[in-house]
């Protein structure tokens, strides 16, 4: 079983100011095999980080504002449309070889409304997010939907600084190769783990952020 945290962010999203590097050590002093860069919009910071080679395994990605709500796109390289509808964006994501995940779907400010049927066209869902408010009804929701549409589940931090990575993440049963880690998270062979971001380091987010026009 290998770590990995599928939902970091890094300055290549708006609402970000990390670096890859910081996320590459923020990862290893977590105790982390890797993480998939899910930036907000692009798949830049994702490709960066690929052609850095750096120790951990990193799993490019993104995430995508669908209509509804937001879907974690991992696996892909190449940008997915915004603004579509969920079953166009899930759609979009598999043709890129990717797979779709339902993000945050209880969340406040940024929770999901997606129907039942909608959601059954995941590939899985992310039943943790560490940064989830409130945590415990978002993720105890999240955890009783997936299991009734019998989806796999996954976990992610939705780290946006550094020290934030790490504190959800999902043991995967398989190789540190790209198609074996989306095969295995696609026939449920996953174990999602995690606690919520400490209320200090989510102070420090929002203290760290400033708004950013996307590129």
């Amino acid at each position: 079983m290998i770590r990995l945290d599928l939902h970091v962010h890094t300055q290549y999203s708006y609402d970000s100011k990390t670096t890859l590097k910081q996320v590459f050590r923020a990862a290893e002093k977590a105790g982390l095999d890797g993480v998939a860069i899910t930036d907000h919009g692009t798949v830049e910071g994702a490709l960066k980080a690929l052609r850095l080679k750096p120790k951990i395994f990193v799993v490019p990605g993104m995430e995508v504002d669908a209509k509804g709500g937001h879907i974690l796109a991992l696996g892909v390289r190449e940008r997915v449309p915004e603004g579509l509808s969920v079953l166009e964006t899930v759609e979009r994501i598999h043709e890129l070889g990717g797979l779709a995940v339902a993000s945050h779907l209880y969340a406040f400010f940024k929770s999901c409304h997606w129907s039942l049927e909608e959601l059954s066209s995941f590939d899985a869902i992310e039943v943790i997010n560490a940064s989830a408010i409130p945590f415990g009804r978002s993720t105890r929701r999240s955890f009783r939907v997936a299991r009734a549409l019998g989806l796999p589940m996954v976990a992610g931090s939705d780290a946006h600084i550094p020290e934030a990575i790490g504190y959800a993440y999902t043991m995967v049963d398989a190789e540190t190769s790209l198609d074996d880690v989306l095969e295995a998270i696609r026939k449920g062979r996953t174990q999602p783990v995690g606690r919520a971001t400490p209320i200090l380091l989510k102070l420090k987010k929002w203290m760290a952020w400033r708004p950013r026009i996307k590129e």
